[in-house]
């Protein structure tokens, strides 16, 4: 048509579309008031604001999707807010902005000249470091304040770190720096002195939810409870996990058309998840050991296109509820609960105890991982479900050791082979149903609480059982009718425990026990104060270590079968060491034999000889008797061809 250019419109035709914005880009926060689960930092920030102490640095920390780039954004209109109708340069900086103002639109399209944001993922050296220092040092064209967004700052090298340390810790007043980053613990330290620090936390399921269902009014989308706590967990805290999750379970369920509705069952086909009230009648067989009836639950769940993994894991989660109902039961006030997790979880919080539901998340865990390794996961996953069905019929440990005190010799062990201890897992394993301790949680009672579940009646015991020991009763009866009474096999001799009376016995069982390391500290580092029988009060001697003490305890507690105190005197330094003694003694001895004449002509006759050793002799070896004749002739013999060298040894 004459007079339109190429790009006129034509008469008539609808305008173009506007391209469509995801909901995480559509929704993000423009103010601090829009900010979710984040009421620390909002509060902390706006009393600086209110008392003008801003810091001239920022640092932001989180995990991915919780909002750090976003509030950086919000924080840097905040720095920079003047009224739009109001003169340039008026105002003052402040969080409560009703308005955009003078430079709002352009910082949260990132196109302001003063706010400058740098990806350090992508600009990681000195070089932009160098220009960020170089721009610094101009005031601002329009803004208040020169503001600089450094998103993932953890990714800089080392000397771009060191090259912003000056400039971060005294930057001109006019210089603002706020940075974001997922790995805290990769920002040196330097740096971290120089910023406030703010940790932006998870948000919490029952507030993602609420969040959600206020995205999916505005966007005339409906969706029901199930589907929103499902969505609200996926996401473990991240806002923009969760609106992409939002957005995608929309486009699955079709509900983005006039009256559409994204329902549970949708998102759980969506992500691959088991149905919630599936997973509690699974856990509801596994609690009542009925194998047969969880196997086959697991494996129609399998076939719907549950990962067993997943399985696995909401088992352990519902575990983990259950025993947060029994300590906390307010935790069912969460909105982003179901109601069959609400009403069936304090069920199962009331009947089951406090034992069994840790063990069961123990198995759970372990079993976890066993199936994520797997090479088929469905079949680790069935073993895991077996295991658990299996533990739910053994009693704890305090109840089988009660049961057996309660029961006497001639009862039979509620555990025992053929005595009913697995009846309740299903009617395919060998039981009837109800037969078992398992059926005391569907009769109102639960696995595992303090009082044990009693038998109705004792079953036969099996042919092929061997036939118990006489009992006493049985022993008194034959002596009345004078029939002689069995016999008895011998009782066990218990090995008398050890007597230790002096600290030279102690190291004599040392050395017998082979713990030279231990007999070479009690010679040479323990001055002993007190010995008795069962207590030994010692001193160290220089170089022994405090840690001897609880080892030599110990040690002599498991060497004599009883129980031994050792104290470490702390004012008095007890008797010398054995090694001290053994020295006094023997130089005690190399006195004496010094001054021997007989020994002192033998040393003056043999000149540069010396007394190596001095050995006492054994009671039964005797002494050898030397006249002074040999003596004399030992003199008139001469010395060696080198006396020097010899060695007289006595």
């Amino acid at each position: 048509m004459p007079g339109l250019g190429l790009d006129s419109p034509t008469p008539g035709a609808s305008p173009p579309a506007a391209p469509y914005r995801v909901l995480a880009r559509k929704y993000r926060p423009q103010t601090f008031a829009d900010l979710i689960g984040q009421d620390a930092m909002v509060r902390t920030l706006r009393n600086a604001f209110a008392s003008g102490r801003i810091a001239q640095a920022y640092i932001l920390t989180g995990v991915r999707g919780v909002g750090k780039t976003t509030t950086a954004r919000i924080l840097a209109r905040a720095l920079n807010y003047e009224p739009a109708d109001g003169p340039a340069g008026a105002g003052a900086p402040t969080l409560d902005m009703p308005a955009l103002g003078r430079h709002c639109r352009d910082i949260i399209e990132s196109r302001h000249v003063d706010v400058q944001e740098m990806d350090a993922a992508s600009n990681t050296g000195i070089g932009d470091i160098r220009e960020i220092i170089e721009a610094a040092r101009y005031k601002p064209v329009l803004a208040r304040y020169k503001v600089f967004i450094i998103d993932e700052v953890h990714m800089l090298s080392t000397a771009a770190f060191n090259g912003l340390l000056k400039t971060l810790e005294e930057p001109p007043e006019h210089v603002k720096f706020i940075f974001a980053t997922t790995e805290i613990r990769k920002v040196p330290v330097t740096v971290l002195s120089r910023c406030q620090r703010f940790d932006l936390r998870r948000v919490e399921a029952g507030t993602m939810a609420r969040h959600l269902r206020a995205i999916c009014e505005a966007e005339e989308v409906g969706i029901d409870v199930e589907a929103l706590s499902l969505v609200a967990r996926a996401a473990e805290g991240s806002v923009r996990d969760a609106l992409s999750l939002l957005d995608q379970a929309i486009a699955h369920s079709g509900a983005q058309s006039a009256g559409g509705t994204v329902h549970g069952e949708q998102v759980r086909s969506l992500l691959g998840l088991a149905d919630r009230g599936r997973v509690i009648d699974l856990f509801e067989a596994l609690m009542k050991g009925e194998v047969g009836l969880a196997l086959t639950e697991l494996r129609e769940q399998y076939d719907s296109g549950a990962d067993p993994a997943v399985v696995v894991a909401d088992l352990a989660e519902f575990t983990h509820l259950v025993t947060k109902l029994k300590i906390l039961p307010e935790t069912a006030d969460d909105p982003a609960l179901v109601e069959a997790e609400r009403t069936r979880g304090r069920d199962f919080a009331e009947k089951l105890s406090m034992r069994v539901l840790a063990r069961a998340w123990q198995m759970l865990t372990k079993g976890l991982a066993e199936v994520q390794q797997a090479a088929k996961p469905i079949q680790a996953a069935e073993m895991v479900l077996v295991r658990l069905a299996y533990a739910s019929d053994l009693p704890t440990p305090d109840e089988a050791l009660r049961r057996l005190r309660e029961s006497g010799p001639e009862s039979p062990s509620p555990a025992a082979p053929g005595n009913g201890g697995g009846a309740g897992r299903s009617a395919s394993a060998g039981g009837g149903p109800g037969s078992g301790p398992g059926a005391a949680l569907a009769a109102g009672g639960s696995r595992g609480l303090a009082a044990p579940v009693a038998s109705s009646a004792p079953s036969p015991a099996p042919a092929s059982a061997p036939a118990a020991a006489p009992s006493a009763a049985s022993h008194l009866s034959l002596a009345a009718r004078g029939e002689p009474r069995p016999a008895q096999a011998p009782a066990r001799e218990q090995a008398p425990a050890l007597a230790i009376a002096s600290l030279p016995e102690l190291v004599a069982l040392a050395a017998q026990k082979r713990d030279l390391r231990l007999k070479f500290a009690l010679e040479n580092h323990i001055r002993p104060v007190a010995f008795e029988d069962g207590r030994i009060e010692v001193a160290l001697a220089p170089g022994g270590s405090p840690v001897l003490v609880q080892e030599l305890q110990a040690k002599i507690s498991e060497w004599t079968g009883r129980r031994w105190l050792v104290a470490l005197s702390q004012h008095e330094e007890g008797e010398p060491t054995l090694a001290e003694k053994a020295a006094a003694e023997r130089d005690a001895m190399m006195t004496g034999v010094r001054a021997d004449p007989l020994v002192a002509a033998v040393l003056a006759r043999f000149p540069g000889a010396s007394i190596v050793d001095v050995r006492a002799q054994a009671p039964d070896e005797g002494p050898t008797p030397v006249s002074p004749d040999e003596y004399e002739m030992m003199a008139a013999a001469g010395p060696d061809d080198d006396p020097s060298d010899d060695d007289i040894e006595f």
